[in-house]
């Protein structure tokens, strides 16, 4: 119960900043981002997550911006290990879109390639719940 307090309290606190001066709205994003499937062995577009970009500097927290195949910005993804939260490292200044969040998901993830430690994604959807399934299949 204690770490998902944490999250939560994570994942408002991230919806709140006010993002980066560039526009995340479409991909490629542009700047220090790269597609993740360039970085590590993923498919360029993964269902529930969509096509995924991130600044290899901020990992493995993110955050990872998702687009919908359209290239529309669908959520912002962080990926905080287990660890990390166990160990209560403080996780500070961490980057948003800047798109407004309509909704927060919180996942528990074993293991992947890119972050292979347990950890959660915290999701922030910048999408109605509806139309989620833009990344669905």
């Amino acid at each position: 119960m204690l770490i998902r307090t944490i999250l939560v309290a994570g994942a408002f606190a991230m919806a709140a900043n006010p993002g980066q001066a560039q526009n995340l709205d479409k991909a490629p994003p542009g700047g220090a981002y790269k597609k993740v499937s360039d970085l590590v062995k993923l498919p360029d577009f993964l269902p529930g997550m969509g096509t995924l970009y991130v600044d290899p500097k901020t990992l493995p927290a993110g955050p990872f911006l998702a687009y919908d195949r359209d290239g529309r910005l669908v959520s912002t993804i962080y990926m905080v290990p287990v660890e990390d939260i166990q160990d209560r490292k403080k996780l500070d200044n961490l980057k948003a879109a800047g798109a407004k969040v309509d909704h927060v998901d919180m996942h528990f993830n074993a293991g992947h390639p890119g972050v292979e430690k347990p950890h959660y994604h915290v999701v922030l959807w910048h999408v109605a719940e509806a139309d989620e399934a833009r990344v669905a299949k």
